[in-house]
Formats: C-alpha cells, sequence, structure tokens
C-alpha cells in the first residue's frame, strides 16, 4: 500500500430498503473500510450479505426504495455531500464499475465501441475519432483486437464480454475499480484469464482494486487485503495472507472450509444454516445460531471488532478478554 494515505476510505455506510408495510431491510449495517493508491482488496461473503449493495451505494447507483447513510471520500473528499450532484462528476472518470453478468451491462442493440465512446463523451475525456481510436487502444489493452470494436455484445463470447467491459470501465482512466463478481458464469480458464488481466491492469495503471466475491481462494490469489461480509456487516478484515492462515472469525474459517480443495487436502465442510432475515432486529451476534464455537454472551451481545494483530480486526467475542473471562 502506497504511503501517502488511502485513495478511497468508507466510513459508517448503512444501506435500507423500503418493504411493504412500512417495514424496512437493513442491507448493509455500518461498515467502514479504505482503500490505498494500487491496493486490491477482496469484498467476500455469501450470497445476500450486502456486498453488491454496498458497492452500488459507493457508485451512488441504488434504486428508488433504498436509502444509503453515511461517508464515501475520494482523496479526502466526500463523494455524498450533495447527493447525485456530488456524485456524478466522480462515477465512471474517477470511480467505475464493472458489473456482474456482462452482457446485461451492455445495451445489446449497441455497437461495443459506442459503448464504450459514451462515457468519455459524457465527461469530455475525448469525443468523435480520438474517442474511437482511444476505445480500440482499450480493447487491445483487455487482449481483443481493435478491428472487433463494431461487434455487437452478443456476437462476443462470455470471456470477451468481460473483457469489453473491463475495456469500458476504464474508458475515462478512473483511479478506483469495483469488480462485482467478475468471473460469474465463465469457464475456469476464462475465469483465471480475466483475474490474471485485472491484477494486471492495476500494476501497469495503478489502479485500485475492489474484487467482489463469495470465493475467499480468489482473493487470496489476487488480493492484497480482505473484508469478509456477513448479515451486512464486516466481520473480520486484515492481510489476506492472515486471512487465509490464522482467520479469527469463525465465519471466515468455515468460509475456507467450505471451498473445494483442487488438490484434495482438506474434506469440504459446509457452513450450516442460512444468513438470519435483515427486515427483522437481530440479537446478538448474527452468526451465533450457525457457529460451531458459540458461548454464552453470542446469542445475546452484538460483538465489537477489535485489533487482533496488524491491520487485522475481528467481530467476535472470541477475541474479547472481557466476554471469554464473564462467559
Amino acid at each position: 500500500m502506497n504511503g501517502s494515505g488511502p485513495l478511497l476510505e468508507v466510513q459508517g455506510l448503512h444501506v435500507w430498503f423500503d418493504l411493504a408495510g412500512g417495514r424496512e431491510l437493513h442491507a448493509v449495517q455500518g461498515i467502514d473500510f479504505d482503500l490505498g493508491p494500487g491496493e486490491r482488496m477482496g469484498l467476500v461473503g455469501e450470497s445476500g450479505c450486502g456486498k453488491t449493495t454496498a458497492i452500488l451505494a459507493i457508485m451512488g447507483l441504488l434504486p428508488p426504495s433504498a436509502s444509503a447513510a453515511g461517508h464515501v471520500l475520494l482523496n479526502g473528499m466526500d463523494m455524498y455531500e450533495a447527493g447525485e450532484d456530488s456524485v456524478r462528476p466522480h462515477r465512471w472518470r474517477d470511480i467505475a464499475m464493472v458489473f456482474q453478468g456482462a452482457m446485461n451491462a451492455f445495451n445489446p442493440v449497441r455497437r461495443i465501441v459506442d459503448q464504450i465512446v459514451e462515457p468519455m463523451e459524457l465527461h469530455e475525456i475525448a469525443e468523435g475519432r480520438a474517442a474511437r481510436v482511444r476505445a480500440g487502444d482499450l480493447l487491445e489493452l483487455v487482449g481483443i483486437s481493435a478491428r472487433q470494436a463494431s461487434r455487437y455484445p452478443h456476437e462476443f463470447s462470455g470471456g470477451m464480454r468481460q473483457r469489453a467491459a473491463i475495456a469500458m470501465a476504464l474508458a475515462c482512466g478512473p483511479k478506483v475499480l469495483l469488480a462485482d463478481e467478475p468471473t460469474t458464469a465463465l469457464d475456469v480458464m476464462i475465469q483465471a484469464q480475466v483475474l490474471e488481466l485485472l491484477t494486471g491492469l492495476t500494476r501497469e495503471l495503478g489502479l485500485s482494486l475492489i474484487l467482489v466475491t463469495h470465493d475467499l481462494p480468489i482473493v487470496a490469489q489476487t488480493c492484497d487485503r480482505a473484508a469478509v461480509m456477513y448479515a451486512g456487516k464486516i466481520v473480520e478484515s486484515g492481510p489476506t495472507e492472515d486471512l487465509f492462515h490464522t482467520p479469527r472469525h469463525p465465519y471466515t474459517r468455515l468460509l475456507f472450509s467450505a471451498t473445494p480443495d483442487l488438490y484434495g487436502r482438506g474434506e469440504v465442510i459446509s457452513i450450516p444454516g442460512t444468513p438470519p432475515r435483515l427486515d427483522r432486529e437481530v440479537l446478538g451476534c448474527a452468526f451465533a445460531p450457525r457457529c460451531d464455537m458459540a458461548f454464552e454472551p453470542c446469542p445475546s451481545v452484538v460483538p465489537r471488532t477489535l485489533p487482533v494483530a496488524p491491520g487485522h480486526g475481528a467481530r467476535c467475542h472470541l477475541n474479547d478478554p472481557a466476554m471469554r473471562s464473564a462467559s
């Protein structure tokens, strides 16, 4: 991580969705993290834990049924200060996103080149022939011949569409790239190529990357740090090597255990139960009903996030001497 300080800071981010009958679903519950220049961070967890909602909130792309609170600072400036008016100038220019499912990210009746050119012209980065030349260069950068720029999305394979989606995200030269499950529905070889491409681009262009995935081993291979989400909260974060070798939250450990090992060196153990419903109040630790190490305070007392090593924190009573002595 660059010593000049965080490039992106997320402070106390909450997201609620309005439901029928005046109820609310609290999808993201006060998460905090930062991202340094050129740093790669994984945001990990099961489906429904709030990962995608969190990064859509950072981009200011939540649907009308959602409300957000908190601060998103880019180079120390609060992007949320004036709502959409203050987010719009940064979206795609300073911070861009690769959406899950590249086919759904493209307009099927417009050529790929036109869709890459559009954000450049919107943000006055380039226009006309210069913008189209830049679009071709971006396609070449991600491994697609510029001669194929005039094709439609359905004429590309799944892997090519994902590469083109990355090219589109890079159109305005952003500093931060958010990749939401960028390898979904791709075969294993293409997944590896897309991840290698993202890793290479962060090095070559100095990009900062947030990789959203449910696959901890992918994060361990590609990211410097990881944040593990459960039930709308970050339950553990730190260097990926620490989380891989010495996880300090039972959920992180069980996520690794639930992932198949290609070398067959460990038994695959599924996590019992299901995550809690977030349209209802959750008492104590949200993971307690599924945890194999739960003890007396867990069902009734909300755990604090405590430092367990340099740059490594976990939200678990097992790391709290006061809770362990009181049980």
